[in-house]
């Protein structure tokens, strides 16, 4: 997103619940505003609703949101410890974990979708063809950018890239891209499209297919999750 502005932008930190803080950071912040959040649609403050504030949702298929989740909580100290996948995946699935339900908070999105106007991109789409994505969201935002320049901000910001500069640079608990960790090593683990096949049993995954098709059966966005590279 910040590639994106010739003019000046403002990256807050995350905005996550109950952390009325960054409300004030937002306050005193003159540029345009980029805010990052884990929020469902029902928490966001109500001012974002009303002045119909630009949305960018992205949706990552919930098997390997579920695979990057658990070792993000086995990584993560400020995070109760789990040991077991089998624990976790039970966890995940009630939503007794971080940020809730995936379910719930995907459809919390979509079923607002008409009143926010919000661009929902899907993860495994970003990686497949990040040129095209790049483009959506220019259209989206009214930005408009040469070819080389998209081809370049994509080189810039793939997750190879992204985590090289990670692991180069110190950490700076003002620029983070989580509100439950200073360490950005945390959030570039592998990125990868498909990881879910090599921790799931197969009863694991036909609970979770059932449970999936029992929540979303009625959801559009749910019918372009990708689970294969």
């Amino acid at each position: 997103m910040k590639h994106l502005y010739l003019s000046k932008v403002a990256l807050t930190s995350p905005m996550e619940l109950g952390d009325i803080s960054k409300l004030d950071e937002l306050n005193n912040m003159i540029a345009k505003r980029i805010i990052p959040t884990h929020l469902s649609y029902d928490m966001l403050p109500r001012d974002f609703k009303e002045k119909k504030c630009k949305v960018i949702y992205i949706i990552r298929n919930p098997k390997d949101t579920a695979v990057s989740l658990y070792h993000y909580y086995r990584d993560n100290p400020n995070l109760p410890t789990i040991e077991a996948w089998s624990t976790y995946l039970h966890m995940f699935l009630h939503g007794e974990v971080v940020c809730g339900s995936w379910f719930d908070h995907v459809l919390s999105w979509e079923e607002h979708k008409n009143e926010t106007g919000a661009l929902f991109l899907h993860y495994e789409s970003m990686k497949k063809d990040p040129f095209q994505s790049v483009r959506r969201i220019c259209t989206y935002l009214g930005i408009n950018l040469h070819e080389n320049e998209i081809h370049e901000i994509c080189k810039k910001t793939s997750f190879s890239e992204m985590k090289n500069s990670v692991e180069k640079e110190n950490s700076d608990p003002n620029q983070t891209v989580c509100a439950l960790t200073s360490s950005k090593k945390l959030v570039f683990r592998k990125g990868t499209v498909g990881e879910w096949k090599h921790y799931f049993t197969n009863k694991q995954n036909r609970l979770f297919d059932e449970m999936y098709n029992r929540k979303m059966h009625s959801s559009s966005l749910a019918k372009n999750l990708h689970y294969e590279n």
